[in-house]
């Protein structure tokens, strides 16, 4: 029997505009925006249809935006198909959506805690002193040893993001990270950095961590059939608990070992769910080629495609 995996995709996929359309079809769209701004006291959908783009992509704000635009695609799947993924995965921020779509963290807890995060990650650091950057096509261990050589006692970069063996993402100091991508430049390999306010995942989120683990220690998750695996380990999560979420913070995202593992427990169909189609892109260069792999950047589109 083929297997589903719903990926939901993190921070960089919001883009201004985003569920304006699918808000004036869908009345599920309507009530996730609502209950979104009941809960975060933001203005949700003036964010995602019409920005601006600088609001859009301050971490407190994009979190809950995302996660509401994902959570919102998810639902209009699930009531105009049927769909019913046997595995969920969610890259970073992303997982916040596959606990909700898996029957395992309520909506509107999901969409309070982002936002409490998003104001934690940038809290952490301040702007500018940190950065992220994206390495193309260098093995992990090497990159591993420059970022080594790259880091001193007071600044940091290391590893925080395997998403596929074409592309690795490091974090920490922004001066360490510049450091790196000059290295990375004399031995010509292509370094980009990333248009982010914070060092997601890095060592110098501990203090991120710290602030938001007694929110998510208060928050209960349910037991579900749905099988959840886990950025922390790359693993399906057995049951899936709360320190996945909390170590997560300042721990790496393991995307293409949980990917690996989807495909080693029968996934043959990758359904990303959410705005953009970044998770698709990296999910043509992990599966195999006979894998059946769909995004819902036209959700009338991906409709069809799973009713087929």
């Amino acid at each position: 029997m083929s297997l589903t995996l719903a990926m939901f995709p993190g921070q960089g996929s919001q883009f201004v505009g985003m569920g304006r359309d699918l808000f004036e079809q869908f009345p599920s769209v309507r009530t996730c925006f609502e209950e979104a701004e009941d809960t975060t006291k933001i203005n949700v959908r003036k964010l995602c249809f019409e920005g601006p783009e600088e609001d859009l992509k301050l971490t407190a704000n994009t979190q809950p935006c995302i996660v509401t635009m994902s959570v919102a695609i998810w639902r209009v799947l699930k009531n105009e198909t049927g769909l019913r993924p046997n595995f969920f995965a969610g890259h970073s921020l992303g997982e916040y959506s596959a606990l909700v779509a898996a029957e395992k963290l309520p909506f509107s807890r999901a969409v309070w805690l982002v936002r409490k995060r998003g104001e934690a990650m940038q809290d952490a650091v301040p702007p500018g002193v940190g950065a992220m950057a994206a390495v193309l096509n260098m093995p992990a261990d090497v990159l591993a040893e420059h970022c080594t050589a790259a880091s001193t006692k007071d600044h940091m970069v290391e590893v925080v993001n395997f998403n596929s063996p074409q592309q690795l993402v490091v974090a920490g100091h922004r001066i360490a990270v510049e450091k790196l991508c000059g290295k990375l430049e004399e031995l010509g390999t292509k370094s980009v950095l990333l248009p982010v306010s914070a060092p997601f995942h890095s060592r110098l989120m501990e203090k991120a961590r710290i602030a938001m683990e007694p929110a998510l220690r208060e928050s209960t998750l349910k037991h579900t059939e749905y099988a959840m695996i886990a950025n922390l380990t790359g693993k399906v999560a057995a049951p899936y608990g709360v320190d996945n979420l909390i170590k997560q913070i300042d721990k790496p995202v393991l995307w293409m070992q949980s990917i690996e593992t989807s495909v080693n427990n029968g996934c043959e169909k990758f359904v990303e769910i959410g705005p953009g189609k970044v998770l698709f892109g990296l999910a043509r260069r992990l599966v195999p080629k006979t894998s059946k792999i769909m995004h819902t950047e036209d959700v009338r589109k991906a409709i069809a495609d799973i009713n087929q």
